[in-house]
């Protein structure tokens, strides 16, 4: 259970409960109208309407919604990074779509999330913040209630989320670092790929190279790169690098198959930098590069 609370100052003496709260709590609208209905607000621990007038001293409390997810749960293994009452970071691993879909309505996130609350005693809605492709791994964030979510949501908006991904692409990549500033839009509606378009929607990578594979027991050679996402569109880093030459090992949607180094496109989310929506605190987030990363950048080196 999440709760709020707020001493009334003697500025604020003679406001409205209500508006205390619009000044103090960042709640979406519907959010609002949610907590009204079920009269989840309290003052000096009575429960009270809007209208009610304060006076300095009074203790303003609220209390988030109960809510829960419905999906069926599987025994899927979640990797948690980082966990507490408000927030739920994990480690996704690759040939894992995040939500249900008709096309896969089970053997998803959302189905493993489930049997771990059931598995940890947990309980709490899923909301998903962040995405991530089935084949790309990483971080994953998934908020417990509707405030962290729409907080998350707003950082993201106003530049405040930090996400870094880690890729092997195919190529020489000559310049250590640069920023592909290419709008993406989708060509087809009925093609799920995405493309560099002139009417797009505006998309920002920035990469920096950590490594230059010039292995000669493959076609091409590689390179490893850092890549940071100033904005956060479909397939965004697969495109921008397909366009520019170096499409991501592995990513046979956009032209980096090769099944003999990996079976999925070798593009990991491995760090995450954003405030605590209730702390306030920084979080600075990693997880390793997985297992088949690593393999495939063996044997590049070999």
């Amino acid at each position: 259970m999440t709760e709020f609370t707020h001493t009334v100052t003697p500025e604020e003496s003679g406001l409205e409960v209500k508006d205390i709260m619009r000044q103090r709590f960042d709640f979406s609208a519907r959010l609002r109208n949610r907590i009204k209905r079920e009269k989840l607000v309290m003052l000096n621990g009575r429960q009270t309407e809007g209208w009610i007038k304060t006076a300095a001293g009074d203790i303003i409390s609220i209390t988030l919604p109960d809510e829960q997810s419905h999906f069926p749960p599987q025994d899927i293994p979640v990797y948690p990074v980082f966990e507490d009452e408000h927030l739920l970071i994990l480690n996704k691993q690759p040939g894992l779509i995040v939500h249900p879909t008709k096309g896969h309505p089970t053997g998803t996130v959302a189905n493993a999330l489930m049997h771990y609350m059931e598995k940890t005693g947990h309980r709490f809605k899923i909301r998903f913040v962040n995405r991530l492709d089935m084949d790309t791994s990483g971080l994953l964030v998934v908020a417990k209630n509707a405030y962290c979510q729409n907080d998350y949501t707003r950082q993201m908006k106003e530049g405040l989320v930090e996400k870094r991904y880690v890729a092997i692409v195919r190529g020489h990549m000559d310049s250590d670092t640069g920023v592909i500033d290419l709008p993406i839009g989708r060509p087809d509606p009925v093609d799920v790929r995405r493309g560099v378009m002139k009417d797009g929607a505006p998309s920002v990578t920035r990469y920096k190279v950590l490594e230059r594979l010039p292995s000669t027991s493959y076609d091409t050679e590689h390179t490893l790169v850092e890549l940071l996402l100033e904005t956060g569109r479909t397939h965004q880093i697969r495109v921008h690098m397909s366009h520019i030459g170096h499409p991501v090992l592995g990513d046979w949607l956009y032209g980096g198959e090769n099944v003999h180094l990996i079976a999925r496109q070798a593009l990991h989310a491995a760090k995450l930098s954003f405030c605590h929506p209730m702390t306030g605190k920084q979080l600075h987030i990693e997880a390793p590069v997985p297992d088949d990363m690593l393999q495939a950048l063996e044997k590049l080196r070999a």
